[in-house]
């Protein structure tokens, strides 16, 4: 099977287009090689997905027929994914809060209004 079709087939990609998107850029990796998305997929191998920002590992345990249930998934793969690549992930969300708080840079609505009020307010005192 190949492998575009295989990780639409366990549900790794909505379609099989994005799939496709994903190995042309480099996204899906065998025994650490970019592959093409008509690359062979077969029992045992480990797969590298990059997705979302993170490196998600599968282990091929089977191949289906063709696009199975959500609750049938596990049947034909096993995610061995580290969970220091989850833990990544929470670092980068806290990273990005950080530098980037709520309301900072350009005003808001309620920003604009209140610079409104505040300076109507000092122009009737003088």
């Amino acid at each position: 099977m190949r492998i575009d079709k295989y990780l639409w087939c366990i549900r790794v990609f909505k379609t099989r287009s994005l799939a496709t998107t994903a190995c042309k850029k480099g996204q899906i990796k065998i025994a650490n090689s970019s592959i093409k998305p008509s690359k062979e997929v077969f029992g045992d191998e480990l797969i590298l997905v990059r997705k979302n920002q993170i490196n998600y590992q599968i282990k091929v345990l089977d191949l289906p027929v063709s696009r199975v249930g959500a609750k049938l998934v596990d049947l034909y793969r096993k995610d061995v994914t580290p969970k220091e690549e989850f833990e990544k992930t929470d670092l980068l969300k806290f990273a990005k809060d950080y530098y980037r708080k709520k309301g900072a840079g350009r005003p808001t609505k309620k920003d604009r209004r209140d610079i409104d009020n505040y300076q109507d307010d000092t122009t009737e005192e003088i």
